[in-house]
């Protein structure tokens, strides 16, 4: 197992969760994928090497790690949601209006308005999700 697999695993445990193989499976299909990977396309890669791994324990399992704020839904456009790790509390992504590109950045600037929220409003923040929309290099030649 990876150190992610690892973490993620442990969270579920510390949360009163059994740890199924299915659900290592599926875990260890979102960190291959690097967690930018749709429900469908989820249950293809983890019945690659758990075929009997259903459609619907892939369904319930990214809902349970959503509500664990593990990984988060992502909706572009029509699209179906894909879903993003968030194991380290953020993810930020900038996004191509023209060809729908996506790319991750790790630079964090909001921690401070993080901060600033979090005492304004009393509210307790355990992470975010950034999407910044503009053209990419390549769409604007």
């Amino acid at each position: 197992m990876t150190d992610r697999v690892i973490i993620m695993s442990s969270k579920l445990e510390e949360e009163g969760y059994r740890l199924t193989a299915a659900r290592l499976a599926i875990l260890a299909g979102l960190i291959d994928s690097e967690g930018h990977v749709s429900a469908d396309k989820l249950v293809d890669i983890v019945r690659q090497n758990h075929p009997g791994v259903g459609r619907m324990t892939v369904y319930r399992t990214l809902d349970l790690l959503t509500e664990l704020g593990l990984i988060r839904p992502v909706y572009q456009g029509s699209a179906a949601a894909h879903y993003v790790l968030m194991d380290n509390g953020h993810h930020h992504h900038l996004v191509c209006s023209q060809c729908n590109q996506v790319i991750e950045f790790d630079q964090c600037v909001l921690r401070e308005i993080e901060q600033a929220v979090s005492s304004h409003y009393r509210f307790e923040i355990h992470g975010h999700l950034l999407e910044i929309y503009g053209r990419c290099q390549a769409c604007q030649d």
